[in-house]
Formats: C-alpha cells, structure tokens, sequence
C-alpha cells in the first residue's frame, strides 16, 4: 500500500529507495474506523493526514447547528486544520470519517525535520500547497459567481466517485444546497 504513497510523492520528485525510506519514516499509520472522529473542533491539531484507503470529510457547524462541509478527502488526499495546525491554536473544524480509513499521519516537527533534511520534500510540499490553494480558491470564487447547477456539474465532472461514496445530504451541504435542490439537479 506504500507504493501508493510513493506514486504520489513522485509525481511532483523523484526519490531514490534511501530517501523514500527517509520520507516514509516521518509518518506513521493511522487507522480509523466509519463516523469516528479525526479532528474535534477546539482540540490541539498535531499531525496532516495522508488518505490511503477510505474517505473523510472536515466541516464545521454553525451556531444553528447546520453543518458546513469544506473538503472531502478521498485516497491520495491530504486532509486536516491546516490553521490549527500550523498556527498551533485549537482546531475550528472536525473531521471525521466517512468510511473506514487508514491513512499515513505527519506531524509538524518531523515535517519541518524532513523539509530540512531533504529539499525535495520541501519543493513537494510547497507544490501541494500551492496546488491546494488554487483549488481552495477555485471553489470560493465558485460559490460565489457559479449557479448550483454549474457548481453540481463541476463536482460531478472532477470528482465522479463522491457520488458514489458520499451521502446525497453531504454533497448537497458541500455544494451549499438543499438535498432536495440536489435531487432536482441529479434529475436535469
């Protein structure tokens, strides 16, 4: 299953078997089974997460109690309160689990330990922010200027499996819809 991992790393540097052995020795395994909680809203957050197997999702609720969802993470995505994280504040998501997962934790300290020691790490993980942040902005400026159809449509042209993996009532609050918005959109 590393070798998913690996691929990953290699899509942005290439490594030799001595430094993808470096790389995989910062990050240890994590499993966590369906609904479990990853992150809880005002917790300290210590580590990123890696997906190998399974998906999650990061929201927050609103005083109303309406949840809010602002990423899913399927395999091969990172996932976590990158402000908490970074800022080392109490996290203002959660993310909890959708399915059981297993997935490769990182911490701060090793990260910034491994970005230190070997500079193609560094280039990889200021690529994956970079790539991270565009999509980030993508979807504000989406919510903002796009119809529900449109931003329906985008989801399902880049990101089909969701819709097979997540509940109608998750995707409808990503998009920032009713469910029954939703289903007339699944039916047009």
């Amino acid at each position: 299953m590393t070798d998913i991992f690996r691929q990953h790393i290699e899509q942005i540097v290439t490594l030799t078997d001595s430094e993808y052995e470096q790389v995989r020795s910062h990050f240890i395994p994590k499993k966590i089974r369906k609904f479990h909680t990853l992150i809880r809203e005002g917790d300290l957050v210590f580590d990123e997460y890696f997906v190998m197997k399974g998906c999650l999702k990061a929201y927050k609720t609103d005083e109303e109690g309406k949840d809010h969802i602002l990423q899913f993470a399927l395999e091969e995505w990172w996932i976590s309160d990158f402000k908490a994280l970074a800022m080392q504040t109490p996290a203002t998501i959660n993310v909890v689990a959708l399915e059981n997962c297993e997935m490769l934790c990182l911490a701060m300290e090793s990260r910034e330990r491994l970005c230190r020691d070997l500079h193609k790490m560094e280039y990889f993980f200021r690529k994956k922010t970079l790539f991270g942040y565009i999509a980030l902005q993508q979807r504000v400026l989406s919510l903002l200027s796009s119809t529900a159809k449109e931003r329906y449509e985008l989801l399902l042209q880049q990101y089909p499996q969701l819709f097979q993996r997540v509940p109608k009532t998750l995707i409808a609050s990503y998009l920032g819809v009713s469910r029954e918005t939703l289903s007339r959109l699944n039916k047009s």
